[in-house]
């Protein structure tokens, strides 16, 4: 049991709050010395809340932590204010470790573990992790945390899987693995490992990898990634006084770039795989290779859903089975995330993408992540092969695996929700889509560090600010997992938005029919088959943060699983179905 005082309490949270915009501790005094007695008494209050030799659920201790949240705002407000001397700049993030006070506390020895694809970096952190008594692991995909909480539960150390939609949990588990975006920061973990750390220069998702590098409170810390990334880990770790360690590895077996491109389908082998960059694509080459008649494809890109990863409906398995008649594999830059594939040659249909913004010429590091899939250490196909399908990319492809990857300069930013409330305190008559501009176009930020591409949630934001949420709340569904892009996720976004507003609970049985099944007999259809899977799998992510108002996360569940894409693709011999959300759901 733990007593916590009015005094301790009012002075850590305004501590805490304030080194949030980078305020030096040289000041402390004078400010706390002027609001404490007012902290004091208004915490002294909130703090009866919690019964020693009690469990308070955890909804009412994020209740109370937001309540004592409103009331720091409120005594900053109050003395900013009164104050001519005072001026607390929020858009000052120069100093985001301090936004991880437990992390700080802690002298963690940092390990870096740098090379090529094939290289066992990872392999040897999560050896670390298995023999420690407590961990964590953090990657960019569901499928990775799937795949490390599988290799901990086998060697029977249990493991926890938890991701933005799914939660796993192994009784008695002091092992974790989960998506980075879930990092916990909170805890302490004995060991951490951190997967494709050089993501932290992603311009969408890189802040939520600078969060875990600053954030998690670990003994050790395994970062595993491109020697790229090394730099800037080393410049931003200066202020942690973290003990930094580099690890580097060179690929166990051989990587053979091609003089010759594959013309043809009729020339793929067995232990192939073509990479292109869009879902049209990829079918359109499944079906030009199987009426070949000589093999049988899997294929992997982002849209898969999370239910493909068991054995039976996971095509990266069914590729991986020597005995299984799926032998060539069609696949987007997905399998350039660290899956574990047993491919023999890489076959690039094109070295150029639509990046969400323009078509571009592949990056060198992304050229060498993909062609370093080809090739596995121990597998059926140790030696690997890579080429293209256009001669005229052989250059590039040849260049590119020889060039070294570009030094990452900067890693992704994005203030913590505690920041922005505070902030909003301050100027009450300014919406979220606002703020978040305001954040983007004039935070201050250190040359290590860039703000994050916003464009997102601003779109969110500009449709929850018409609704009568809470700051918190809208927050929530512009963090979503949605894609603002794609019209059906959309407007079951905004759906979901107006239901929570309106009636403070949204029941997908009544926007969704369950059992309304159709075939999809085109590529179009398939699309909508992936739209509707978005739209519940939101609801499986809200579910997690607001059960009580999103209770129904069995039946969006149940949905997903029938929604299954390797049943669905067109042109495959499997039952194809398809959910659809029928007359009952508005998208207007």
């Amino acid at each position: 049991m733990v007593s916590v005082s009015p005094n301790m309490a009012s002075s850590f949270l305004l501590r805490r709050h304030l080194s949030f915009s980078g305020i030096s501790p040289a000041f402390y005094g004078s400010f706390l010395s002027k609001i404490v007695d007012i902290a004091q008494r208004k915490m002294g209050m909130l703090l009866e809340f919690v019964k020693q030799d009690k469990m308070v659920p955890l909804h009412q201790h994020l209740e109370l932590r937001f309540r004592i949240l409103v009331g720091v705002c409120s005594w900053i407000r109050q003395f900013s204010s009164s104050s001519s001397t005072l001026k607390i700049d929020f858009m000052d993030l120069t100093r985001p470790h301090t936004w991880y006070p437990n992390a700080r506390k802690k002298s963690r020895k940092v390990i870096v573990h740098v090379g090529p694809t094939n290289s066992g970096k990872t392999h040897h952190a999560l050896k670390q992790l298995e023999s420690s008594s407590s961990g964590i692991y953090c990657g960019p995909l569901r499928l990775l945390a799937w795949e490390v909480a599988k290799r901990l539960n086998k060697a029977k150390i249990p493991c926890d899987m938890i991701t933005g939609q799914e939660r796993e949990e192994i009784d008695g588990a002091k092992h974790k693995a989960m998506t980075v975006e879930m990092a916990d920061v909170t805890s302490d973990y004995h060991c951490a490992v951190i997967d494709e750390i050089q993501m932290l220069g992603c311009r969408t998702r890189g802040f939520s990898f600078t969060r875990a590098l600053l954030g998690i409170s670990a003994d050790e810390l395994h970062l595993c990634g491109d020697p790229s990334a090394v730099p800037l880990i080393q410049e931003i770790l200066k202020v942690t006084r973290d003990d930094i360690e580099v690890q580097s590895y060179e690929r166990l077996s051989p990587l053979v770039p091609l003089d010759v491109p594959v013309r043809s389908c009729s020339d793929i082998k067995t232990g192939d795989c073509i990479v292109t960059f869009s879902r049209r694509k990829i079918y359109k080459l499944k079906r030009q290779i199987e009426n070949g008649g000589k093999h049988l494809c899997s294929v992997v890109y982002g849209s898969l859903p999370p239910e493909t990863r068991t054995r039976q409906g996971l095509q990266a398995t069914m590729f991986n089975d020597a005995t299984n008649e799926f032998d060539v594999l069609v696949a987007s830059d997905a399998i350039g995330m660290g899956l574990n594939l047993n491919i023999s040659r890489i076959i690039f249909s094109t070295l150029k993408k639509f990046d969400g913004m323009e078509e571009r010429d592949l990056t060198v590091p992304e050229i060498k992540q993909i062609a370093g899939r080809a090739g596995r250490f121990g597998s059926k196909f140790p030696d690997g092969e890579v080429t293209c399908m256009d001669v005229n990319d052989l250059p590039l492809l040849h260049l590119s695996l020889k060039s070294p990857s570009p030094v990452l300069e900067r890693a992704g930013l994005f203030p913590t929700f505690d920041l922005l409330f505070m902030y909003s305190r301050l100027h009450l008559t300014q919406s979220l889509y606002q703020i978040l501009e305001h954040f983007e176009e004039n935070a201050k930020l250190s040359s290590n560090y860039f703000i994050t591409d916003c464009e997102a949630m601003l779109k969110v934001a500009a449709v929850v600010d018409e609704l009568p949420l809470g700051l918190h709340d809208k927050f929530l569904f512009v963090t979503s997992p949605v894609d603002m892009n794609d019209d059906i996720s959309s407007q079951g976004l905004i759906q979901f938005a107006q239901s929570y507003a309106k009636q403070g609970k949204v029941q997908l049985r009544e926007i969704f029919t369950p059992g309304t099944l159709q075939v999809p007999q085109s590529q179009t259809a398939l699309k909508e088959l992936e739209s509707i899977y978005k739209v519940l799998d939101l609801y499986g992510w809200l579910s997690f943060r607001l059960e009580d108002s999103f209770p129904d996360r069995e039946v969006a569940l149940t949905q997903m699983a029938i929604c299954r894409v390797d049943r669905a693709v067109p042109g495959n011999s499997c039952v194809k179905t398809r959910p659809w959300l029928g007359n009952r759901l508005t998208l207007a």
